[in-house]
């Protein structure tokens, strides 16, 4: 009896020992988070949706201390007033932010495009995508199930009767996942103060997109001649310079023939 209250006491004691020396260790070696990643973190909006690239709004503040800056490192739910209130905590200045809203880059709705095939499968782009390239003559185009809709967090894009998306400017925080979502990337993020865009993704040659499309880009070099600071036309598609302003891009509006291009 003895030699198992011996034994016993002894693990205790060796078991207490351990414990005291791993406390101990951890306190001497743990690193101590900087205080600003949990202020951080406070300003953000605590959406963890991945706009910024990363995995949540923790990583991300963790990422903003570790850095000192905001360079490469945005909140687009959280906006301006919060990058404000960050750049606040780190003693810096915020800079300029370029708020940008997403522009759905096709036209060709259930009227305007043509359908080569009847699409029966899972209802997604991605899936669509894979199985020939989707019901669409178009192979650019918008395939309209909607994955662009099934990621937002805002609510600000959703699906019309046309069976394209459409997006709620006033939702639209410019986040990008819609953008990521698409797999053919008929979305895009554009400076809000820009109000002209080209409403077409195809890269097809002209005589493809009129047999496919009654409204895509026939890159007929219409909106260059009218506008030349305004578009470039590339790939057999026209892009709106936006840098230039809508200044420079608005004498194609009315002279482009398929109306590709749009004021929105």
């Amino acid at each position: 009896m003895n030699t198992i209250l011996i034994g016993l006491m002894t693990m205790g004691g060796l078991g207490l020992f351990f414990a005291s020396v791993l406390a101990f260790a951890y306190e001497k070696l743990k690193v101590k988070e900087d205080p600003r990643v949990e202020e951080i973190l406070e300003t953000l909006p605590g959406l963890n949706c991945g706009a910024c690239g990363l995995a949540g709004c923790r990583e991300l503040s963790e990422k903003i201390v570790a850095q000192g800056t905001l360079d490469h490192l945005r909140c687009p739910p959280g906006g301006a007033e919060t990058e404000e209130k960050i750049a606040e905590i780190l003693g810096i200045s915020a800079g300029t932010l370029v708020k940008k809203r997403a522009v759905v880059k096709c036209g060709g709705g259930k009227s305007l495009a043509v359908e080569r095939a009847e699409y029966r499968g899972i209802e997604n782009c991605t899936a669509a995508e894979l199985v020939a390239g989707g019901s669409k003559a178009c192979t650019y185009g918008c395939l309209g199930l909607g994955d662009c809709v099934k990621v937002c967090p805002f609510d600000a894009i959703h699906m019309g009767e046309d069976g394209l998306p459409h997006v709620v400017e006033e939702k639209c925080t410019g986040c990008g996942l819609c953008v990521e979502a698409c797999p053919r990337k008929i979305i895009e993020l554009v400076p809000c103060q820009n109000r002209v865009a080209v409403a077409c993704n195809s890269r097809d040659k002209g005589a493809v997109v009129r047999k496919a499309c009654k409204v895509g880009c026939i890159a007929c070099m219409i909106c260059v001649k009218n506008a030349p600071e305004g578009y470039l036309v590339s790939d057999n598609l026209a892009r709106v310079n936006y840098e230039k302003g809508d200044a420079a891009a608005e004498p194609a509006l009315a002279k482009c023939p398929t109306k590709c291009i749009v004021k929105l």
